[in-house]
């Protein structure tokens, strides 16, 4: 069954079922005037003067879709292509003296807009064409688009994620007005915003009714919810100078409706969103805040107060140095006592920055206004004690909502934030999105972590007596708090500068790196106790790794002395050294730091962390969270998890260095031992299976293990378990603990190897990591995973060869079918592209067991003759190339076609240059080949083969 009849023919008559009315390619082709157009300019026009009848004018409405047409085929044009679509761009109305905004869609009233779907929307852009499967539509304009990829196809989704990339490479002007894509197989469904393609920005759409498609598809497409998306849930924002788009995920949406719904509940007051570090929490917060303010600007409504309260990292970093761009427009930003005073009794309406410390011995009652809506960031260290006091009493009718990542720290002595936010919600949180569901989304990766060797790691008495067993340090949040507490640990702290120690922890990291991380195409962070103490590392980094490779980043003081002076940064070098270690080949590839960037930095390439300062509870959390982030390119490279190297010995009292429920702590972290574990587990038990047919390895010995999984079930199971296994040794690797396994893991990789060369059509270099690669080159000699009588170019003297090896007619066909798909794959010649279609056809059927291994052989060796003699054959037959085309699609399924009729049914074609676009010369020509092609053939096929030749001249 096709991806067209199993998954997008669905998809399109359940859109329909819920006003999203179907539009033919044909007639999509018409309203756009060509396949360059942008939008349906017609009903574009007609809705525009519909939606703006005081403002525009046919003229008018006309000179807006000229400036659509001007928009650039890049972020920036798509940015000011939501833009338009808020409602937020105007024209000159020469009548009123004045600017007027200009409505393209009616997010207010859905029903005054029109909804439609099309399919096979094919986009000539200035390079490349490109054809989307499905383009979504409101009022004429693309605001959606869906690749539909068959059920049964190996990777069907990463195929159609690949499909989106290269829209955006070959033909960027298809995506200028599209702001949200979407792809699916049937069982998996993922969505994304356009123009950010990375795998981070690809997320999983979680139904309510699991594994029904039909529903899936009406919740994800349902009007009102795409119509929010495209008003509220779409942000551009800037980082390190780069323009990024982010479309909130479906635990931000939620949050985000709960506590609106929360501000406007007459009853309560208070509200707790405990999401998990790493999930976006503060542009949920502006999301909220955005929200809250563009909703008061109707008529009557009355302009709230929204004080977002953060911390210092957050104040000064550039999302909220561009908070504008949000929608919000301008925001005060109270950096001292004095200013937020003066903001608060000056009854301001509108959204205001500040910190919890500037409310510190503030007057009660600043405003008693009950529309004043207090956004808390990382609740859990900003509304203790006193200073939560101040603000509470300074604003007390106002709502109040937490923000945190961490809340369950001293809930049973009473003064946990479950206390000051949650007592309006029985469960003691308004939302919750766990780490269990961010891993299992794949919004986080799972964190391990190993304990260096004991000779590393500070004297365990001192740590507990200075740090551990101190009540002061129990529960602490803040990182400049920690900071206070370590300056007292006098002992503690000379223990982990002492030179002898630096330098041998800086030799084990530079190894570690070198064998562990770096392998792996990863970076790392080595955070040390203080700004000496990284100046030190540095000093011993820089003896065993090029001094490139390592960046210290630290705050400069008046008073510093030579040796921190030496590794001073200013702000723009900075923000360079951030920008470049976010990329995978740029240096630097470790970041020596002991305070900034450990909170507030994402950066998913960051897969090791190199622990040498003593943490715990909520500032441990936050900073082992920096190596959660997920991570995968276009190269195939994917962050199996994050990885923590603990130089302190903090884990070695786990329980105690993250205070929280036990259940929460299992959730966050485990240690490197438990894979070790599922290692051995996995190589003694399921392993054996696979590794008794990976012995020998001769040609018979191969052509056994193809034989073995020639059923595909059993082959995804083994490329299943063999990736589980891979990831475990990447982590691993090196390490003494796998030398007894590792004959047989080496076996399995080239067993691996061998069955994806013959049943895929992939590169197993990108299939196999860099550690294992290594391993197998330098154990195994060139070719032993390719399959017995392996060619590499389809030619006659190759095709000769093949036929007349001895190896098995499985081996044959796998062979024959590898090398027909990829000589066509991608091929702009429509020869090849038939060909590669009927490769296709067969292998499906061969998959599917409807055809035997020696029909099989016998049709890939005609498609193989057809592809080498496909010249010679039209000479031949004396046929121009566009009726050797027509001749070659027909000839399969008429034996007796005749080169003159091809040539007849071309003329036909000729008759209509202009069908592609034109309804009424397309209706002729469709009539004329019905009436061709009814006596050559048969009435059960001249409507599929006319509907055949009229999709092969439109491509």
């Amino acid at each position: 069954m096709s991806e067209r009849s199993s998954v997008q023919n669905p998809m399109l008559r359940y859109v329909d079922q819920i006003g999203w009315h179907y539009v033919s390619p044909k007639d999509a082709l018409l309203l756009r005037g060509g396949e360059a157009g942008l939008y349906f300019s017609d009903i574009l026009l007609a809705q525009l003067q519909k939606l703006n009848p005081a403002v525009l004018d046919p003229s008018r409405a006309s000179e807006i879709l000229r400036k659509l047409n001007l928009l650039r085929p890049s972020i920036e044009g798509n940015r000011d292509a939501l833009s338009w679509l808020r409602g937020e761009q105007s024209i000159y109305v020469p009548e009123e003296n004045r600017e007027r905004n200009v409505q393209l869609i009616d997010f207010d009233f859905p029903e005054n807009n029109i909804f439609q779907v099309t399919d096979e929307w094919k986009h000539k852009g200035a390079a490349f064409p490109n054809r989307a499967d499905a383009v979504f539509l409101i009022n004429g304009i693309p605001v959606a688009l869906a690749e539909t990829k068959n059920a049964e196809k190996r990777d069907g989704a990463a195929e159609g994620m690949t499909q989106i990339r290269r829209y955006h490479l070959e033909t960027p002007e298809m995506l200028i007005l599209p702001q949200v894509f979407e792809v699916t197989e049937l069982i998996k469904f993922f969505y994304g915003a356009t123009w950010s393609t990375c795998r981070k920005n690809l997320f999983n759409w979680k139904d309510v009714v699991q594994g029904d498609y039909e529903h899936t598809v009406k919740t994800f497409f349902d009007q009102k919810r795409i119509l929010k998306v495209l008003h509220d849930y779409i942000i551009f924002l800037s980082r390190d100078d780069d323009l990024v788009k982010i479309i909130l995920r479906q635990h931000q949406t939620r949050a985000v409706e709960k506590v609106i719904a929360r501000v406007r509940d007459p009853e309560k007051r208070r509200g707790l969103v405990w999401h998990t570090q790493g999930s976006g929490k503060t542009l949920t917060m502006i999301t909220i805040a955005s929200k809250l303010l563009r909703e008061s600007q109707g008529a009557g409504a009355e302009k709230p107060t929204v004080l977002m309260l953060v911390d210092r990292t957050e104040l000064e970093s550039q999302l909220f140095k561009n908070i504008a761009g949000y929608g919000i427009g301008s925001a005060q930003i109270a950096s001292s006592k004095r200013e937020l005073r003066k903001i608060l009794s000056s009854d301001y309406r509108g959204l205001v920055v500040s910190m919890i410390h500037k409310f510190e011995d503030i007057p009660g009652d600043m405003s008693t206004r009950n529309n004043v809506i207090v956004l808390v960031d990382e609740a859990h260290r900003t509304t203790g004690g006193d200073l939560g006091n101040y603000l509470l009493a300074a604003l007390p009718n106002a709502t109040y909502i937490g923000f945190t990542g961490t809340p369950i720290d001293r809930l049973t002595k009473g003064k946990g934030t479950f206390k000051v936010f949650g007592i309006d919600d029985p469960q003691g949180y308004l939302d919750k999105y766990s780490i269990a569901e961010s891993i299992e989304d794949g919004t986080t990766v799972r964190l391990n972590y190993a304990i260096a060797p004991s000779d590393l790691l500070v004297d365990q008495e001192t740590l507990e007596s200075e740090f551990l067993d101190l009540a002061a340090a129990q529960g602490i949040s803040d990182i400049d708090e920690l900071n206070a507490i370590l300056d007292r640990a006098v002992k503690l702290k000379e223990l982990l500068k002492s030179p002898d120690r630096i330098g041998k922890v800086a030799r084990y990291v530079a190894q570690h790196f070198r064998e562990n991380v770096e392998p792996l195409g990863f970076k790392a962070f080595l955070v040390a106790v203080d700004r000496p103490a990284c100046a030190a590392y540095k000093e011993e980094l820089d003896k065993y790794l090029p001094p490139e490779y390592s960046q210290v980043v630290y705050s400069s003081m008046h008073n510093d002395l030579t040796e921190l002076r030496k590794y001073y940064i200013n702000e723009d070098q900075e923000k360079k050294v951030r920008k470049d270690f976010l990329k995978k080949d740029s240096l630097p590839k470790i970041l020596i730091v002991t305070q900034k960037l450990l909170t507030g930095f994402d950066a998913p390439i960051l897969y090791c962390m190199y622990l040498d300062k003593p943490m715990r509870d909520h500032v441990l959390l936050q900073a082992i969270a920096r190596v959660n982030r997920p991570y995968e390119d276009e190269s195939g490279l994917v962050k199996p998890c994050g990885f923590v190297l603990d130089f302190v010995g903090i884990f070695e009292k786990l329980e105690r260095a993250l205070a929280f429920d036990s259940d929460l702590v299992a959730s966050v972290i485990k240690n490197i031992d438990v894979l070790k574990l599922l290692f051995e587990t996995y190589m003694t038990g399921p392993a054996k299976e696979y590794i008794a047919l990976s012995k020998g390895w001769d040609d018979k010995s191969k052509e056994k293990a193809i034989d073995y999984f020639k059923d595909k079930e059993v082959r995804e199971n083994f490329f299943w378990f063999f990736r589980q296994l891979q990831n475990i040794y990447d982590i691993l690797s090196p390490d003494a603990f796998l030398r007894p396994y590792m004959n047989d893991y080496q076996s399995l990789a080239r067993l691996y190897g061998l069955i994806l060369n013959a049943y895929m059509d992939v590169y197993v270099d990108q299939e196999i990591t860099a550690k294992t690669r290594e391993l197998l080159q330098k154990y195994t000699t060139g070719g032993s995973m390719e399959p017995p009588g392996a060619i590499h170019e389809l030619g006659p003297k190759e095709l000769k060869a093949l036929r007349d090896s001895g190896v098995s007619d499985t081996t044959k066909v796998l062979n024959l079918r590898k090398l027909i798909a990829l000589a066509s794959k991608g091929s702009n010649n429509p020869i090849l592209r038939l060909i590669g279609e009927r490769t296709e056809a067969i292998r499906q059927d061969y998959e599917d067991r409807q055809i035997t291994t020696q029909e099989a052989l016998i049709r890939f060796e005609g498609l193989a003759r057809d592809y080498l003699n496909a010249d010679k054959e039209r000479e031949r037959l004396g046929l121009d190339e566009s009726s050797f085309i027509i001749y070659s699609l027909l000839k399969p399924e008429v034996e007796e076609i005749l080169p003159a009729q091809a040539k007849e049914i071309n003329t036909l074609f000729q008759s209509f240059p202009d069908y592609r676009w034109d309804e009424k010369q397309e209706q002729k020509l469709r009539a004329g080949l019905y009436k061709y092609m009814l006596p050559i053939a048969g009435k059960e096929r001249f409507i599929k083969l006319t509907d055949d030749l009229l999709r092969l001249r439109r491509e």
